[in-house]
Formats: C-alpha cells, structure tokens, sequence
C-alpha cells in the first residue's frame, strides 16, 4: 500500500537528531529519503557507541534513519556539489542543518538550488535560525535547555536546574519540522513554487513550552521550578508509598477530588474552603500535600493504582524504559518493531506513533549502512560503473 507521501523525494544533507529526526518520520509517511554523508565518517551519530549491535551501528544512529538511503558524497569538491545538484533537480525537499551561510560556499544554498529548481522546499534547522544577534552561534540541545527556560522549570523546588532526559528540543525541532515541511509541499500544490523554511532550536524550544509561557505571559511571575509537582492544577504530582514505591497522581477537576478524600476517609476535605477549588488548591499547595502524602504514605504503590483506578482517578507507575516496553498497551500498540538487515542482523526500533486508517506508515528500510547506495543513486542519475569507480578512487564519494 502506498504510503500518504509516496513520490515525493528528500534529500537529507543533516546530522545528529533534529534534522534526521524530520527526514525518518518523512520516510515512515512513505517519502524517499536519500540521505548525504560524509565519505569515510558520515553522520557524527554513527560513532556514539555503546551501546551498538553486532556489526558495529550505535543505537544512537538507528533512532533517528530508518527508512533511508545512504550516498557518501564530498560536497566540498566541486564533482560533489554537481552530484547534488543533480539530484535537486529531481527532488521535492531539502533538510539541511549547516551553520548559516554554510552551504552558500558550495553552491548548495538555497538561492542557488531554487534557481534550478523553483519547486524545491528547502528545510534550514539550526540553533538560532537564519537572523538575529545569535545566528552565526552553534545550537546544542542541552544548551538551548538552558536558554529556552525549560531547564529552569525542571528539577527539585530546592535544588539546581535538570535538563529533560532526552534530547526534547532537537526532537520538537525534527516534528515542527517535518510539519513544516508537508505544509510547504501543500502549498506547492496550489502555487508550483517551493519556499526556504527557517526552523530553530531556539524557537522550537520556546514554544513547547505551552501553559508555563501562558502564565508568564499573563501574570508577569516568574514560573518557579516545581519538582514533580503542576504549576496549574492540584493534587497532580509524585507521591510516595509504603515500602519505598512512588506512583503519580494526576487529579484535574473537582469530581476527582473528591472521590479521592472520600476514598481516604477525609471527605470533608471536599467541602474545606481551601481546597473546595483547583484555584484555592493550587494556592494552599502547601498545606494539602503534606495531608495527603501522610495518607498515600500507608499502602503500597500497587494498592494505590488499584483503588484509584476503581474510583475514576487518574493515577500510574513511574516505568523503568523496560518496564515501559514490557508494558501491555506499548505491545498492543505495536511500538517496538524489528527488522533484519541484508545479513540476517536483527534491528530493533520504536514504530513510528502515526496511526492513519488508509495510508499506513511503512518500514521499508533498515538504516543504512554509510555509503550503502551510493552506486545504486550514481547508477539512477546516469552515472556508469567507470565514472563511478573514478569518483571512488578520488575520494569524491
């Protein structure tokens, strides 16, 4: 079955994780995806490892390319950029995450590769985007974690500030991407012409930050740094239980809470002015959550999620990731998947989360192997068997 972005070819010219990110899920809709190394090394994250499978490929790299081809191409040599060129002609989008101006010394901007090819959505990520004081600065997700605000709202009220444990502003950077993207090649649909998309870290950082922005935004206070505690609702954070277990309560209205007191045998705290409100909650924090950690503090972790969930609270364990993946739901969902490359090595990867009814997302390629299919793209552009072993032997590819 065709998949929803079947024809459309990509050309993916980025490294690490924002970039490679936007061009995996663009092949998981169906998209070809070519993806352009450097000879000898390629992508950064090829060599960061452990862990890695047999043959040699980090887990870090197999996140983040499945579904791609691999050409080897050096695009500082003028042989290189022609190659690249070649395939701008055919293709429909361009990722890239060099530094600003980086590509314009090969001819690879996108001024010049629009004027070969008009149609040609040209993705930029970077970590400051294309203007501002900050442009010509490199972008590093654990620093951007820093700039944003993110980190200042991560980590215990009373200790210093934690970056999320994943890379979350490479990886909203990939998605805004990708959305970018598909709603760039809409509206080629309507007017023939592709456009420059601008994407940064820094931006994508800053907006997923949501309602704790809204509430600067709106009253002028300083977000603090609240642990695992909500800064909008109350009670909705982590508690502790008998025996060392601590599982997640997220009460979001009124009717839930006072199930909950009545369950502990204090429903009288539904009908207490302080907390008879989310508002009035959220301002006496300070005195509910200790009543109530005092409660939770007398079963066991498993108790609590049981009853809670007879009562229509909203509760859950904190998943170790292989808890997490032994998970009935996660298998049910079909999120791991395993595939086996062309030596019988199996791969295994988290399934793409993008459900469509008529035009499923696919796997069809495990990630490449650096400079897989480069003579395979050399041999579709025209290129013969001489001209490609000359290439090789120049190091060019």
């Amino acid at each position: 079955m065709a998949g929803a972005l079947e024809g459309i070819k990509v050309l993916d010219l980025s490294r690490v994780l924002a970039g490679p990110w936007a061009g995996q899920l663009l092949a998981d809709l169906g998209a070809e995806v070519i993806k352009l190394e450097r000879p000898g090394s390629g992508d950064d994250t090829r060599q960061w490892a452990p862990p890695a499978l047999a043959d040699g490929t980090a887990a870090y790299f197999l996140c983040t390319n499945r579904g791609k081809r691999s050409l080897t191409v050096d695009i500082a040599t003028p042989a290189g950029q022609e190659i690249v060129r070649q395939l701008v002609l055919e293709a429909d989008v361009l990722l890239e995450n060099y530094k600003v101006g980086g590509l314009a010394k090969y001819g690879l901007d996108y001024a010049s590769l629009s004027a070969i090819n008009p149609r040609l959505v040209y993705c930029s990520v970077t970590g400051f985007g294309q203007d501002g004081p900050y442009s010509e600065l490199p972008g590093y997700d654990y620093i951007l974690q820093g700039m944003s605000g993110l980190m200042s709202i991560t980590g215990p009220t009373d200790g210093e500030p934690h970056k999320v444990g994943v890379a979350v502003t490479d990886v909203f950077t990939g998605l805004y991407a990708a959305n970018a993207v598909m709603a760039a090649l809409l509206a080629r649909a309507r007017t023939g012409l592709g456009q420059h998309i601008d994407m940064a870290l820094f931006d994508c950082a800053v907006a997923m930050l949501a309602n704790v922005n809204s509430n600067w935004l709106v009253s002028g206070k300083v977000p603090p740094r609240l642990g695992n505690a909500h800064a909008n609702i109350v009670p909705y954070q982590v508690f502790a239980c008998d025996g060392g277990g601590h599982f997640i309560l997220a009460c979001g209205n009124d009717r839930q809470f006072a199930a909950l007191v009545e369950c502990l045998g204090h429903p009288e705290w539904a009908i207490d002015e302080r907390f008879v409100s989310n508002p009035m909650r959220v301002k006496h924090r300070e005195t509910l959550i200790p009543l109530l950690a005092a409660e939770f503090a007398r079963k066991r972790r498993d108790d609590w999620l049981g009853i809670l969930d007879r009562i229509g609270v909203p509760s859950g364990p904190i998943n170790t990731i292989d808890e997490a993946f032994a998970d009935p739901q996660l298998r049910h969902r079909g999120l791991e998947i395993h595939m086996v490359d062309d030596a019988g090595l199996d791969v295994p990867m988290v399934g793409c989360p993008i459900k469509l009814s008529e035009t499923p997302v696919s796997y069809a390629r495990v990630p490449p192997k650096l400079g897989e299919h480069t003579d395979a793209i050399l041999a579709e552009l025209g290129y013969d068997a001489v001209s490609i072993a000359q290439l090789r032997a120049s190091e060019i590819i």
